[in-house]
């Protein structure tokens, strides 16, 4: 029965895990398939991450530089730095979602082992895929600038 094979195969991995811990039992390092699956785990979240913290960043920013810049007369830095703020307050409500969407798109977790989780290749395939992947997204997330530079002209013809 699929339950009991997933119980048996769950109760293999502790034990497993426990000759690890004991020392007993060499493990091969993770396959470049696997690697593969962990870069691209990590990599897809941080796309959306990426994407939502630029693309409301710009936005917020503009309009805060825009409305209560002008009123204040804060700098443009100030303008973006309170954009920043609102979007990494953004984030922290959003990142449950991302996560949500990448695990709904089928993104499995690596069928790794501790030891194997816990391997060089295995944190540097991590690191690259966050890395990869929040620059992508970052450079999506840039697309609200094709949309601003209207305002930005109105406002020096006001000045």
């Amino acid at each position: 029965h699929s339950t009991e094979r997933s119980c048996l195969l769950r109760e293999l991995h502790r034990f497993e895990s426990i000759a690890i811990a004991q020392e007993k039992l060499e493990v091969a390092p993770p396959s470049p398939g696997q690697l593969k699956h962990v870069f691209f785990h990590n990599a897809l979240p941080f796309v959306g991450f990426g994407f939502l913290d630029n693309a409301i960043m710009i936005a917020a920013g503009t309009q805060i530089e825009l409305s209560i810049g002008v009123i204040l007369g804060i700098s443009t830095m100030a303008g973006s730095a309170l954009g920043n703020l609102v979007s990494d307050l953004a984030g922290l409500g959003l990142a449950g979602y991302v996560e949500a969407l990448a695990s709904r798109l089928g993104l499995s977790i690596p069928d790794l082992t501790p030891k194997q989780a816990d391997m060089w290749q295995t944190r540097l395939s991590a690191h690259l895929g966050k890395a990869i992947g929040v620059t992508i997204g970052c450079i999506l997330g840039m697309f609200p600038l094709l949309f601003f530079g209207d305002e930005e002209e109105k406002l020096e013809e006001k000045n």
